[in-house]
Parts: structure tokens; C-alpha cells; sequence
């Protein structure tokens, strides 16, 4: 039995939390963890017990007694580690261990003990790994040189993204620096693609997955309500606020300004019946103390009711005590973040999930429900590979000349080429963008060595340094001293106009452009902020699963009355186009002179058909919409241009170095990509924000339907 192999003190921690058992991913963990030195990623259901999957073997095997830090647990978010501190704290005192939480908003006088005696385990974010690896070298080496474990916490979250490649590129860097090599432990709910969470740990051929299969019954219901306008309909919060009043609850809308209007709306209904007041909003743009609030208010609510109106930022696995139902507001982008959303409720053993999805217009409710399918088959979007992350290896270049004070050249393109982030990036590659930035003056040549340069010095000292990813400019927002939050600058930000913010109304008095500070006033009345955000990419098979529903005859019984008149509608629409075959075949609308092109693929692949259209001499006559482009030509011309479209391929460099000189803000999605030479850049926009290989596959198989008029 997987129990009897802990250690005394971790089973007299099990018996006194009085488990009448260890769950199924625990059972699995501690046998593997105990008996065998392979990296191990734990992937089982949300509220599975993780994280003491994790922890119970490696507190049994580790001994503290060993000089300097034992366990690193690095997480995706400060509002975990401080969450998850408390869990693993309460786990240590069995054992007389330290844990310490390392990053910007912890407490110094800890980090300062953790210094003079290094021990125990360290909480901590990819960028304050970074910042000590930039500034202070010698505490890596210091505090983590004899490193047994380190636990990725929801690794999902970093797979195919930048700041996945940062931590990769650090767990590489640490490595280097321990006297032995270290266990990687990586934890998930969520995960499409189990080879690229294996090749996450460097060593995939010696990374295993453990994955719990155990099912969760989840109730769902469906409600449509047709939206008009920019504001959700009156209908659709009334029975919002009936369905939710009496539970609590987290809502999901796809935005920050959506968040704060029902947050605000549902708390007025509230006001105006007399019901509870417990309405909050949390987003990143709410103040960080009155999110803590938030957090703190729903776990110890064991008697109280309430609404939470959130976006991601509640997606992770932050503990916020039991929440009997989760409400959607139109359709998420991937079915991972639907699955962690779902995971929220229910988490007590035995409890069914309930998912309460609300459409505003015909199509978000086609994508929820083509997630939903893909879920219930086992469906989750694989990761976006980058095997050749040029800006991100541009940017630790930076970080290990900035911390060594002065490097070999030879040495730093040696050191970046045995990266384990940075493997398919050839030598030549490397040193090729190391000229170039001592070409720029980012890095500077002393005969055989290179320092940080006079225009690397202004990147490398900012505080955005240790970060991969952009953070907006924002102004703070303050009421009488007391900080509200923040929001960025936009039309709507004048004195004497109105604003939502952390589910309250604010009236704008006073605007200070050179502190960036907005003082605010209660109101009685305000429209949502406006809130800028990166496009989300929506994976091809959402849209080809929503192009099936649209031509198959499955009823779907958990849809309400208007969902499914709905969908009835848009049946009979595409009906039309006489497709018989689903993969081959895509819809063209010929009505009034125009043409709609429905081609029901992912986001990259319809980029870059737009950009191929472009090229044809399309260029300002169409308009992307979710799955079709209005195209304002004769049917002939399309028609005859189609199969022609893929021909730019061949020497598409070109093209992708034009729409660069033309449009420098294409490069948006790389905080670090605009430093490149001009042909790395290039590179990048084609591998990462296009996907001209799928395109081809696409065009090449697909012939255009016309509608039966």
C-alpha cells in the first residue's frame, strides 16, 4: 500500500487531516516518486489532490538536514504561491521544515533568513528566478546548488508560451549550477499534448506521465439570449441573477469590461429585491488587496452566498472554498480553459460540477457547443510549438551577460546552445544575433569578452526586464487615497464620465497624466472601461467540430428552447450548400453583390489565408468575422484566384518583410522579437503568427461551394 512507504511523520500528518483515504493520482505518485529518479508529470482532474501528490513522497524521500534549498516550487501566478504556501506549510510542520515565499510582494525579513541559512523549500515565479539570475548570480548558486526537486505548478499554463520558454531556459540554467541533477515534477489538469510537457523537463526519454482518468459527472445547461446591442440584454441578467442568488458562484465573461457589467448589474438586481450584496469583481486590473479580499470573503463563506464575476485570473487553482456552480458568458477560446473553469465547482468528493453557459449571438453559442462536444470526447488543444525561439534566446543572451559581469563570447553562444530551450537554434544562428546585438550596442566587445553595452544598460536595469511577456500601460485609479485598481488610457477616460471598477461605479474627478492617476468618486450610474488584450488564438478544431454540428441531425438535450431554435436556424441556413464532403468542401455565400467565405479553420490558418488574399490583390475588401470573410468580388474572380492563392508560398520571406516595413506592430506579439536582425524577425512572424504549411494543406484540399438560391 502507497500509504505505508511515507515517511512516519507525513502519515501522521495523513491520519490527523483524518483522509479516509489517498486519491487515485497520490497512490500513483508516491509509488513512482519513492521508487524510481525519473521526472514525472502528475495530470489529473482539477481538486484532485496534486499537489500532495507531489509533496507527500518527495517530504518522505528528501532530507533537509542537507545543506542549502531541497525543493523549488515555481508557479504561474503570486496569488497561487501565497495560496499554495499555506497548504505546503501546514504539510512541513510534520517535519520541522522551512518554506519561504521568494517573490516581488514577499516579505523581506524572510527572504533575508533564507539567505543566512539556506534550507528548506522556496515558492517563487519565473521572474524573480530571473531577477536573481540577472542582479544577484551568486544566490542561485548560494541558495539552489544543491536542489533534489523542483515542482512546476500548472504546467500547462507554460507549454507553447513564451514565459514557458523563460522557465525552460531557467530550469536549463539551474542545472547547470546544482552539484547533482534534479527531479522535475510538473502538475496539470489541463493538458493536450503529453510529449511536449515531457520534452518541458529537457530530459523527455527520462519523464513519465502520470494521468488519472477518473471521471466527474458535470450537469450543464445552455441559455440563449439574442444580444443586440454592446450591452448584455436585461432578459439574460434577470435569469442570471435567479439562477445564481441563492449559490455561490463564479462567472466567466471572455473580457475585464464584461466582468465589471455584470458584476455591477447583478448587484443592483440584487439591491433593488432586497437580496445579498456579496457581488465582486477580480481581474488583474482590480487592486491586488481587494482581489486577496475576494479570495479571503469566498473561502471562509461557509454560510454566505455570492458572486464572483472573473476572468482567468480565478482559472488557476487558487483555493476559494466550495462554489456549487460556474456560469460562462458566450464561449471560451480553448477547451482547456473551459475544462479548468468547469473544475472550479464541485471539488468536494462525490459532488457533480454544474456549468450554467449563456450565448449572446449565433455563433459563440456554435463554438460553446463545439467545445463542449470536444470535451466530452477528450478533446484539449495541443500547445503552439516553438522550436526556434530566436527573441526569447535574445533575451536570456542579455540576462546571462548582464549576470556574469562580462563573458567569453565563445563561452555565452556555448552556454545558449546547450540550453535544452534553445536546442534547435543552430550555432551559427546564435552567433549571428550576438553580433547583432553588440551591432545595436546591447552588448559591447572587450577583445575576447562582451559586457552589457551602453543600450542594453537603459533594458536590462528596468524592472520589465525579468518579464517575457508586455504588460500594458495603465493609470491607477484611486478614491480618497484607497487604491481601486487600474485601467488603461482611452477615449473614455475624461473627467466627469463614468466607470465600472472592482463592482462598483465610479465617477472620474480628477485625471494627473504625469503621475498617471486617476482619482474617482461613487456614482450612481457608468459604462465598463475599455480594456485592451492580445487576440486569443482559437485552435482548427473548434471550428471544423462546429462546421460537423452544423450538418449532422444530433439533438443536443441540454440546450434550453431558444438554444436550440437557434441552432435549428443556422442548420437550415447551411443547408444551402449542398456539402458532402466536411473536410474537402467549405461555403461560399453569394447574396447582393458580395460574397461571404465561411472556411471554419483556426485563427493562424485564417490569418494567413488573409494575408494570401492580400497578396492576390484583395487587400481592404474583406473582413475577417470568426469563421467567414465578406469578400466584395464576382463569384469568377474568387473562384479563378483560389487554387492560385498558395503560389506566394514559394517566396513568401518577401511578402512577410513587406507587411513588416508596412506595419511594424505586427511584431506585437514579441516583446523581445523587435531587436532581431530583419530576417530573424521575419522568421518569427512565419512560424509564430502564421502557419503557412497548414494554409497550404488547406487550400490545396478545398473546393468552394456556392449556396441553392
Amino acid at each position: 500500500m502507497s500509504f505505508e512507504l511515507l515517511s512516519e511523520p507525513i502519515r501522521r500528518y495523513v491520519y490527523d487531516q483524518r483522509w479516509e483515504q489517498l486519491r487515485p493520482i497520490q497512490n500513483a505518485a508516491i509509488e513512482k516518486l519513492l521508487s524510481s529518479n525519473e521526472n514525472y508529470i502528475l495530470a489529473s482532474r482539477t481538486a484532485s489532490g496534486k499537489t500532495e501528490a507531489a509533496f507527500l513522497p518527495i517530504l518522505s524521500r528528501v532530507d533537509f538536514a542537507e545543506p542549502g534549498v531541497q525543493v523549488l516550487y515555481v508557479s504561474p501566478l503570486i496569488a497561487l504561491i501565497n495560496d499554495q504556501f499555506y497548504r505546503i506549510e501546514q504539510l512541513c510542520k510534520y517535519l520541522d521544515v522551512t518554506v519561504t515565499k521568494w517573490h516581488g510582494e514577499a516579505n523581506k525579513t524572510q527572504k533575508d533568513r533564507l539567505l543566512d541559512r539556506p534550507t528548506g523549500i522556496v515558492l517563487i515565479t519565473p521572474e524573480s528566478l530571473e531577477a536573481m539570475f540577472t542582479n544577484k548570480p551568486h544566490n542561485i548558486k548560494h541558495l539552489f546548488s544543491n536542489i533534489k526537486y523542483v515542482v512546476v505548478d500548472e504546467i500547462h499554463s507554460f507549454l507553447g508560451t513564451d514565459r514557458g520558454i523563460q522557465l525552460k531556459s531557467i530550469l536549463s540554467r539551474l542545472q547547470t549550477e546544482n552539484l547533482h541533477s534534479f527531479r522535475i515534477i510538473g502538475l496539470s489538469a489541463t493538458i493536450g499534448d503529453y510529449l511536449e510537457a515531457k520534452r518541458f523537463t529537457g530530459d523527455e526519454s527520462n519523464t513519465k506521465v502520470l494521468l488519472d482518468r477518473t471521471p466527474k459527472d458535470i450537469n450543464v445547461l445552455f441559455r440563449y439570449f439574442k444580444n443586440k446591442t454592446e450591452e448584455l440584454p436585461l432578459e439574460l441578467l434577470k435569469d442570471l441573477y435567479i439562477e445564481t442568488k441563492d449559490k455561490k458562484v463564479l462567472i466567466f465573461p471572455n473580457s475585464r469590461g464584461r466582468v465589471e457589467e455584470i458584476a455591477v448589474k447583478l448587484k443592483k438586481i440584487s439591491n433593488t429585491v432586497k437580496g445579498h450584496g456579496n457581488y465582486f469583481s477580480h481581474h488583474s486590473s482590480v487592486d491586488k488587496e481587494v482581489r486577496e479580499y475576494v479570495e479571503f470573503f469566498a473561502k471562509e463563506s461557509d454560510h454566505q452566498n455570492f458572486c464572483i464575476s472573473c476572468t482567468s485570473t480565478l482559472e488557476l487553482g487558487i483555493d476559494i472554498g466550495t462554489i456549487d456552480e460556474v456560469v460562462q458568458v458566450d464561449a471560451t477560446q480553448s477547451i482547456a480553459s473551459l475544462i479548468q473553469r468547469v473544475g472550479r465547482s464541485g471539488r468536494k468528493d462525490g459532488q457533480s460540477s454544474n456549468l450554467f453557459l449563456y450565448a449572446t449571438n449565433d455563433w459563440s453559442l456554435l463554438q460553446s457547443l463545439a467545445c463542449w462536444a470536444l470535451y466530452k470526447e477528450n478533446f484539449i488543444e495541443p500547445p503552439q510549438i516553438n522550436e526556434k525561439p530566436y527573441d526569447i534566446l535574445l533575451h536570456q543572451a542579455l540576462s546571462i551577460a548582464k549576470g556574469k559581469s562580462g563573458i567569453n563570447i565563445s563561452e555565452l553562444t556555448n552556454q545558449l546552445k546547450g540550453n535544452f530551450a534553445f536546442k534547435q537554434i543552430e550555432q551559427m544562428e546564435i552567433e549571428e544575433i550576438l553580433h547583432h546585438l553588440i551591432k545595436i550596442n546591447f552588448l559591447e566587445k572587450l577583445r575576447h569578452e562582451v559586457i552589457i553595452g551602453i543600450e542594453g544598460e537603459k533594458i536590462v536595469n528596468s524592472r520589465d526586464f525579468y518579464s517575457v511577456f508586455k504588460v500594458e500601460e495603465n493609470f491607477k485609479v484611486l478614491s480618497v487615497g484607497n487604491s481601486i485598481g487600474e485601467i488603461p488610457f482611452s477615449p473614455q477616460v475624461q473627467e466627469d464620465e463614468n466607470i465600472l471598477l472592482a463592482a462598483k461605479i465610479w465617477k472620474i474627478i480628477f485625471i494627473d497624466h504625469s503621475a498617471k492617476k486617476i482619482e474617482v468618486r461613487p456614482a450612481n450610474d457608468g459604462k465598463k472601461p475599455m480594456f485592451f488584450g492580445s487576440e486569443v488564438l482559437t485552435h482548427n478544431r473548434i471550428r471544423e467540430k462546429m462546421f460537423e454540428i452544423l450538418y449532422s441531425d444530433v439533438e443536443y438535450t441540454f440546450l434550453d428552447q431558444q438554444s436550440l431554435d437557434e441552432i435549428k436556424n443556422l442548420r437550415n441556413f447551411f443547408a444551402s450548400f449542398k456539402i458532402q464532403n466536411l473536410k474537402a468542401e467549405k461555403p461560399l455565400l453569394i447574396a447582393n453583390n458580395s460574397l461571404t467565405l465561411y472556411t471554419f479553420t483556426g485563427t493562424k490558418i485564417n490569418r494567413t489565408i488573409q494575408f494570401l488574399l492580400d497578396i492576390a490583390g484583395f487587400k481592404n475588401q474583406l473582413e475577417y468575422n470568426n469563421c467567414s470573410f465578406e469578400i466584395k468580388a464576382s463569384k469568377e474572380v474568387i473562384q479563378s484566384k483560389w487554387n492560385s492563392l498558395v503560389t506566394p508560398i514559394l517566396n513568401i520571406d518577401k511578402h512577410i518583410f513587406s507587411l513588416l516595413q508596412s506595419n511594424p506592430s505586427i511584431l506585437d506579439f514579441s516583446k523581445w522579437g523587435s531587436f532581431l536582425p530583419d530576417h530573424f524577425k521575419v522568421m518569427l512572424i512565419k512560424n509564430r503568427y502564421f502557419d503557412f504549411k497548414e494554409t497550404e494543406e488547406f487550400l490545396t484540399r478545398t473546393t468552394l461551394i456556392e449556396n441553392h438560391r
